[in-house]
């Protein structure tokens, strides 16, 4: 699929992507990307202690989420020149198990200095199967313009 330009987005338009399960393989992959092997991630008994009462997925695990599941929607493929930004709040914890999917919102189009482009900022929701938002913020994205005819 080709993805969207800048003059397509519309302020108000929803995108909703389709549901992620988190697993056990996808923790413990963060945890040696990322060197982050916090007991809180990775010790069940440890885990057991806390006010979670059981191990929780890496905060930021979430946004790398949040950035495939924006992938998989397509409307950034192949237009999108850069990733200019991101404002993102950790509202609940993210648990092995957990299905999330992404909704966005397209909450600000501007033109950029440069005729080529504009930038598009979105409203992101990570939210899991039981409908609650778990985390989310603002992605702001340099978008291509398209040649002028």
């Amino acid at each position: 699929m080709q993805g969207l330009y800048f003059e397509d987005f519309e302020f108000g338009t929803r995108y909703i992507s389709k549901g992620r399960t988190i697993t056990e393989a996808d923790l413990v992959n963060f945890a040696g990307i990322s060197g982050d092997f916090n007991p809180l991630h990775m010790d069940e008994q440890y885990a057991k202690t806390t006010i979670f009462g059981r191990r929780i997925c890496h905060g930021v695990l979430g946004v790398a989420l949040m950035t495939g599941l924006n992938q998989s929607l397509g409307i950034t493929e192949g237009t999108m020149h850069a990733f200019l930004g991101l404002e993102w709040d950790f509202l609940r914890p993210l648990f092995i198990g957990d299905t999330v999917h992404l909704e966005l919102e397209v909450i600000t189009v501007r033109e950029s200095k440069k005729p080529d482009r504009g930038i598009v900022v979105f409203a992101c929701d990570l939210i899991n199967q039981h409908g609650e938002i778990v985390q989310q913020g603002t992605r702001k994205m340099l978008m291509k313009r398209r040649a002028p005819q």
